[in-house]
């Protein structure tokens, strides 16, 4: 290893330990804090509580599933650590520990830690609190330290090669081998015989669009056909359940580990969980935990020898079911064709003993770079594919944000391949490229003038709209008008500040946006089915107003519509999408508009109508939102709010 890797990985373990520090800092500063009444109020807790159901999971670990009243937000989502605990008074160990296996609207599923279950469970006053969530931490900071110590191994190979030390090495594969796959285009083909011909690294670079999932699963399918096993890895659960149903689609065996964000049936039945539970040795399995917890029970009334025998009676008992259930999951995992997990879940002791020729990582240009690197651990070669111009992973600490840590590995590797006026804070130490990116150039979602800007500012042109896609519009809307800008210069309509939630919202362009909508209402033909819609903005308390706005307005009741923030909408489209940028003040600040990437999401949900409403005055002098401008008075359809106040 050079001094140059050796310095490049103490800065990634720097950074993970400035964003573990932050991160703990907000949450004894700010949510410990606080009463529980406010922990509540926040999303932070839940209480109170009722408990439906108990039992035993994977490595015998204690499971309770809990239920609560009402349906305020919350800040819970799978795979996050928390804290169950009771209230009574008197109780001998009042809080445990664990994991969120899935929340599904009031619903929650939690793994616990320890061997037992809480005798307190069903007294009542049982709460769940958010938690710190150190294992991330420490899984990011094994894995950059394992890299460091790899030497003369396939790991330190994969790592130079990433890293730009080691030359690539690829294999041709000729076109005939991919050929009948007749579903994927041109791109998409040469994308799959670079994963196929790839020795170390492939990236796959997939605008919005184009089919990236498509492609990746299309790969997995020729992949089985000669490795037999490919380990399949996306920063979030959400992610990794949506990619388990297409893999299952196919008609892959598929297996889904860690923890999930969807509980509908066609996920839970490839989750290791339930096909653990089909196998014919978990009901004695099930026998021998419950007979050693019965143990356990009795030996904390006994005394002396008699109780440490009861105790050691329960190990052993417990020894032989853990033997078995290993035995099970050996074979599950071993015989399957796919493993899908997040980039933390392939740390999980279930895969420590299980290697896997191929790893693919998805929407890797959401992830941290430390993340990125615990599945490449556990392969030989390595797939990373996504959009380093979509969103980037969320960063807490500024610090670390100023150096580099929203940076991931498919940007640097991509930038590399590809000069752009981007400067890395952080970039690969090494001077070799380490792999050519394939660009997916078809896209499947926008017609050509909702294509157009993102296309020429982002992908160099190199974009082109499927037939089936490029002339579309909204009935009684010209092709030509399918982007439209709605400049509120001149009106009054500033931005404000939530004194509480410090977020920005602007309500005189929700009055234009309900205004506009209720135009397309009224001139879309009886006969035709109304076209599905989004309102999005950057800042969640305009989310927050919109939803107020449109609950009490009945007019509008029929039309198919989401709100959210950009954030929230990403990986997500719908036939018009209004964007509301909220920023209009005289000192033409803009925030963060001014992270293009997340413009970027926001102008390519749409498929057939766009919609922006801003003040040109504020954005105008900025260069990305000057060439929008300019882009919709050539392309598009250039209003003034003047039109829409009534």
């Amino acid at each position: 290893m050079t001094d140059k890797q050796k310095a490049y990985l103490t800065h990634q373990r720097h950074l993970v330990q400035l964003e573990r520090d932050e991160e703990r800092r907000l949450h004894l500063e700010v949510i410990q804090a606080m009463p529980l009444v406010k922990r509540v109020a926040k999303g932070y807790s839940w209480y109170p509580l009722q408990v439906v159901e108990t039992g035993y999971g994977i490595g015998g670990r204690p499971a309770v599933t809990v239920v609560r009243e009402g349906e305020e937000a919350h800040q819970f989502r799978s795979g996050t650590s928390v804290n169950l605990f009771t209230t009574q008074p008197s109780v001998n160990g009042p809080q445990r520990s664990g994991v969120i296996h899935y929340v599904k609207k009031n619903r929650m599923k939690i793994v616990l830690g320890g061997e037992d279950l809480p005798d307190w469970l069903q007294s009542g006053g049982v709460g769940v609190d958010l938690m710190f969530d150190e294992r991330t931490y420490v899984e990011m900071d094994r894995a950059l330290q394992l890299l460091e110590t790899s030497e003369g191994s396939r790991i330190a190979e994969v790592r130079d090669v990433i890293m730009g030390v080691r030359a690539a090495e690829t294999r041709p594969v000729p076109e005939s081998v991919v050929a009948h796959l007749g579903h994927l285009n041109e791109s998409q083909r040469a994308a799959v015989r670079s994963i196929l011909g790839a020795e170390h690294l492939s990236l796959i670079h997939g605008p919005p669009g184009t089919g990236k999932t498509t492609t990746l699963v299309a790969a997995v399918g020729e992949l089985v056909k000669t490795e037999g096993r490919v380990l399949f890895c996306t920063p979030s659960n959400s992610a990794a359940d949506l990619v388990t149903m297409r893999l299952a689609e196919m008609g892959l065996d598929v297996v889904r580990t860690g923890n999930i964000s969807r509980v509908e049936e066609e996920v839970l039945r490839h989750t290791l969980d339930i096909q653990i539970a089909g196998h014919p040795d978990t009901d004695q399995v099930k026998k021998l935990r419950k007979e050693a917890a019965e143990l356990r029970k009795k030996a904390n009334k006994k005394k002396g020898r008699d109780k440490g025998l009861a105790y050691r009676d329960a190990g052993r008992l417990s020894t032989w079911a853990r033997q078995l259930e290993d035995r099970t999951l050996d074979h599950i995992l071993g015989t399957t064709q796919v493993v899908v997990c997040t980039l933390i879940g392939a740390a999980a002791s279930i895969l420590n003993n299980h290697e896997f020729k191929t790893c693919i990582i998805d929407e890797a240009a959401q992830a941290l770079e430390p993340a990125t690197w615990i599945p490449i651990l556990k392969a030989n070669r390595v797939v990373l594919a996504g959009d380093p111009f979509q969103l980037p992973p969320t960063v807490k600490n500024r610090e670390a944000e100023k150096k580099g840590f929203t940076e991931t590995l498919l940007e640097k590797c991509l930038l590399k391949d590809t000069p752009t006026s981007v400067k890395l804070k952080s970039p690969l130490p090494g001077d070799l490229v380490p792999a050519h990116g394939n660009l997916l150039q078809v896209q499947y979602r926008m017609n050509e003038p909702i294509m157009g800007y993102s296309n020429d500012y982002f992908y160099h042109g190199k974009l082109k709209a499927a037939d089936i896609v490029a002339q579309r519009s909204l009935p009684g809307v010209p092709l030509a008008e399918s982007v439209v800008f709605i400049d509120t210069a001149g009106t009054g309509f500033e931005e404000k500040l939530h004194k509480r939630f410090k977020s920005r919202y602007n309500d005189g362009e929700l009055n234009i946006l309900r205004e506009h909508l209720l135009d397309l209402r009224s001139s879309t033909p009886p006969e035709d089915p109304l076209p599905t819609v989004a309102v999005i903005a950057p800042y969640r308390q305009q989310v927050v107003q919109a939803e107020d706005l449109f609950e009490s307005e009945s007019r509008l009741n029929d039309f198919n519509m989401a709100i959210n923030t950009v954030d929230g909408f990403q990986g997500r489209e719908r036939d018009v999408v209004y964007l509301s940028l909220v920023r209009s003040n005289e000192r033409q600040e803009i925030g963060f508009l001014s992270d293009y990437r997340r413009m970027n999401v926001a102008i390519t949900r749409a498929k057939k109508y766009l919609v922006v409403i801003g003040d040109s005055a504020t954005i105008g002098n900025d260069p990305f939102f000057a060439g929008f401008l300019n882009y919709v008075e050539k392309h598009g359809l250039y209003q003034t709010a003047w039109e829409y106040m009534k």
